[in-house]
């Protein structure tokens, strides 16, 4: 299994618009945050998760040729704004619509966001469609199985998810966007190699962990490896590191796993 890292920046992104302080004004490539999302291959299958602003300039930059089907883990701005910019995969998948796979609080943001593209296949070349699934608990494919469950983020519902390879029996964990990891959430990601974890800045917010709060939901999945993610520009990547325990680092665009 190998998974992209295409960006690890909150909403605002790093460098913040109008901000002068040390992290935004950084020479270190790694504070340079994009919005985030991931993108995983599974024996040969290949996923995508989120589309940032950033989507397009993401995928050049990470050289994405090629996406099987795509999953929203939520509807906020920063996760969904970049989706038509898969118009281009749907070319490349033979002009068909992409799956896409959501909560129907994504789904419906989908359909008030995208309104042309709620069709069963491109109305030409070059334009985008989506055909929508309520992403269920399980899905079973032959590369290997994508599992989900739900994590509280504010007033709505964030999709966690568990990808398992077929070929190798690699467990991989992407929890972003959350307040905390539910009891059911750590159950099933117990196991993984790799367990990526919303950890938002050092100070506590309403709607997403703090970093001591993933810390502590990283000490209980117990995965040897544990990132984290959607980063504000309160952390620095080098000045914090430090602070981290052992096991747990932060992620940064353009980081990629091979497990």
């Amino acid at each position: 299994m190998d998974v992209i890292f295409l960006g690890t920046g909150t909403s605002q992104g790093v460098p913040m618009i109008a901000c002068d302080c040390a992290v935004c004004t950084s020479t270190d490539s790694r504070n340079q945050r994009t919005r985030c999302s991931i993108h995983v291959i599974m024996d040969g299958l290949r996923i995508q998760v989120d589309a940032a602003p950033e989507f397009r300039l993401q995928c050049l930059r990470e050289k994405i040729e090629w996406i099987d089907f795509f999953v929203l883990t939520h509807g906020h701005a920063d996760h969904i704004a970049g989706m038509d910019d898969l118009r281009r995969y749907c070319d490349l998948l033979g002009n068909v619509a992409m799956p896409v796979y959501s909560t129907e609080e994504g789904m419906t943001r989908i359909q008030a966001m995208y309104p042309y593209a709620i069709v069963d296949k491109p109305i030409s070349k070059g334009y985008v469609a989506f055909k929508l699934h309520s992403m269920p608990a399980r899905i079973e494919l032959p590369q290997g199985t994508i599992e989900s469950t739900l994590l509280p983020h504010g007033s709505i519902n964030t999709l966690g998810l568990v990808f398992t390879e077929k070929s190798s029996g690699v467990k991989f964990t992407y929890y972003t966007d959350c307040k905390r990891v539910t009891d059911n959430a750590v159950a099933l990601a117990k196991g993984s190699a790799v367990v990526v974890l919303d950890g938002l800045r050092p100070e506590p917010h309403p709607t997403h962990m703090s970093i001591s709060e993933a810390v502590q939901a990283a000490d209980a999945i117990g995965a040897p490896r544990t990132y984290l993610t959607h980063l504000t520009h309160l952390t620095g990547h080098v000045e914090w590191a430090d602070e981290l325990p052992v096991g747990v680092e932060f992620a940064y665009d353009g980081l990629r796993l091979s497990l």
